[in-house]
């Protein structure tokens, strides 16, 4: 082994021209590594070459040339102007404004929606549908304003009446923001989005827009003709409670008061005596007339005081004794001379007469008195409120004893006060909306509902609401339908006989004023007769006590549109 290795010396330390050596060649031949060279494993690598590294040199001097001239860029060429831009401009966070729910009708016909801000992109303008007859429903909104420096300083819409205001929270949304860079100017120079708006809820009404519309056109057409000086109508569904249409008459525009740039007509709404803000048909109170002889009845026919076919003669009036003026005796007067009538037939032409022997009692005829008509009043919604999810609604007001000692300082309860009460006058007060809805509750056989604007989507899973069921006797609802039947084919109501469709109906007219000068002219009811589905209440305010035009004409010229434009509510 010594001697081999000895020979390689000597031919590494002579050079490489000496002969080799056979044991040099087979030198271990039989130790050889096991290389796997299918995985270049025993190859001899090669190194890099000069060129590569010339290469690699020659790129990161470019890359470091063009470094060095951007920061020389940067730091000597504009860095002054840069400093003082960074002097001057400032960050802001802007709100960008979420849209509004868009607002339907029952069958998704848009009555509120949005359209494009020519004026800001950060927020879309509120569109409301014309000649609805809704403002006072619907509410209206203000937009965001701006401060001195163009910057938006509320964070929101600012409702500012009705569905807006009620369900703002809904159908509001949630804003998103952007960050905007100005100069020292105030300019722009540049923006980007950090957090997209998410737009609000829809929502979706149980009103029926063409109703609402022709609703709304009778009450102005009957209004304009007879000189009444306002108005209010409703309709509701009687099983499920939902407002189909309701119009006030006078009110104000929604969008020209979102819109805001006629001051000169938003100011004559704010200074008009005929209250247009005011919605009627849930805030407004009325004395109800003969429309309360209804629930009268109920309570007749329920105490017993009088078998519904007996008969009482109207010769125009009932006069009582006075017991301090014996030559000056209280005449209370019927509305024409009825002859004998019974209770349906009393119903029918609404005598006053019947009314007051079987609501105060005359000569041998007993009267069920003013704690049971307060009683069966309150019994069907009237003196308190619906529940309906709207602000401002009244209780309205029963005449009672009490009622009259705090009202009147003290002053005693008489029968005469009795006999007025019981065909809707005196102190009476109810609004078109418990109107509508104590109608409906003779209609559906005793259940008082809830009304609502906002559509059921299915009776099932969101059933009506119900405040109470009336547990009168199935009887006694079916002779006062009667009685509202004979209306429009013998009585008050004959304006609403039609052959298309059977309708019940009461009429009433409520004098007022100190002169008894003026009217309010009232119509309740419900169609079909056999099978109710909708009841409706109707009062035209302060007409002439003359005039020939009443609340009867507004449900007349509704049927005949809905028989041509909407036969399917008349099944």
């Amino acid at each position: 082994m010594f001697h081999q290795i000895l020979k390689i010396f000597k031919r590494k330390r002579y050079g490489r021209n000496q002969d080799i050596d056979p044991d040099e060649i087979f030198l271990d031949s039989q130790n050889l590594p096991d290389f796997d060279t299918h995985q270049f494993e025993g190859r001899i690598e090669k190194p890099i070459s000069q060129g590569v590294y010339n290469a690699f040199f020659i790129f990161f001097l470019i890359v470091g040339g063009v470094f060095m001239y951007k920061v020389w860029d940067l730091q000597i060429t504009r860095g002054d102007s840069f400093r003082k831009r960074s002097d001057n401009n400032s960050l802001h966070q802007i709100l960008i404004y979420a849209n509004r729910g868009v607002i339907y009708d029952r069958n998704k016909i848009p009555v509120v929606w949005n359209d494009i801000n020519p004026d800001s992109p950060d927020f879309s303008l509120r569109v409301y549908a014309t000649s609805t007859g809704l403002s006072t429903i619907l509410g209206y909104i203000k937009y965001p304003t701006k401060d001195s420096k163009g910057f938006y300083y509320q964070t929101k819409f600012d409702p500012k009446d009705g569905l807006e205001k009620i369900y703002d929270t809904e159908i509001s949304g949630r804003n998103g923001t952007k960050i905007i860079e100005t100069d020292v100017k105030g300019e722009v120079i540049s923006e980007a989005v950090v957090d997209p708006p998410v737009d609000g809820r829809n929502l979706e009404l149980s009103i029926d827009l063409r109703l609402q519309r022709r609703l709304y056109a009778s009450l102005l057409d009957i209004a304009e003709r007879a000189g009444y000086r306002g108005g209010a109508g409703v309709i509701m569904n009687v099983e499920t409670g939902e407002i189909l249409a309701l119009s006030n008459f006078p009110q104000y525009d929604s969008q020209t008061m979102t819109d805001g740039s006629d001051t000169q007509k938003i100011n004559s709404w704010i200074n008009s005596n005929n209250f247009p803000f005011l919605n009627r048909v849930v805030s407004g109170l009325y004395t109800p007339g003969s429309i309360i002889k209804l629930f009268v009845s109920m309570g007749v026919l329920t105490e017993g005081v009088i078998n519904p076919s007996k008969q009482i003669l109207s010769t125009g009036s009932i006069t009582i004794p006075n017991p301090f003026f014996p030559d000056k005796p209280s005449v209370f007067m019927d509305w024409k001379v009825h002859g004998l009538v019974d209770l349906r037939r009393a119903i029918a032409v609404s005598s006053n007469v019947y009314f007051y022997e079987v609501g105060g009692g005359f000569r041998n005829q007993k009267g069920i008195g003013i704690l049971n008509i307060e009683k069966y009043s309150r019994m069907f919604g009237f003196g308190t409120t619906t529940g309906i999810s709207f602000p401002g609604e009244k209780n309205g007001t029963i005449p009672s004893p009490e009622w009259k000692k705090t009202t009147f300082k003290g002053e005693e309860w008489r029968v005469g006060d009795t006999y007025n009460t019981a065909i809707g006058q005196y102190g009476f007060q109810v609004s078109p909306l418990q109107a509508v809805r104590a109608v409906a509750a003779i209609a559906n056989d005793g259940k008082l509902l809830v009304p609502t604007f906002i559509k059921n989507q299915n009776i099932k899973l969101t059933p009506a609401k119900v405040t109470s069921v009336l547990e009168l006797d199935p009887k006694h609802y079916t002779i006062v339908k009667e009685g509202m039947r004979l209306g429009v084919t013998e009585g008050t109501s004959a304006p609403l006989n039609f052959p298309f469709v059977e309708i019940a109906s009461k009429t009433g007219t409520a004098q007022i004023g100190v002169a008894k000068g003026e009217v309010n002219s009232w119509v309740v009811g419900f169609w079909p007769y056999k099978n109710p589905k909708y009841a409706y209440a109707i009062v035209m305010e302060r007409g002439s006590k003359n005039n020939q035009f009443n609340a009867t004409l507004v449900m007349r010229e509704f049927f005949s549109w809905l028989f041509i434009y909407a036969p399917e509510y008349l099944e």
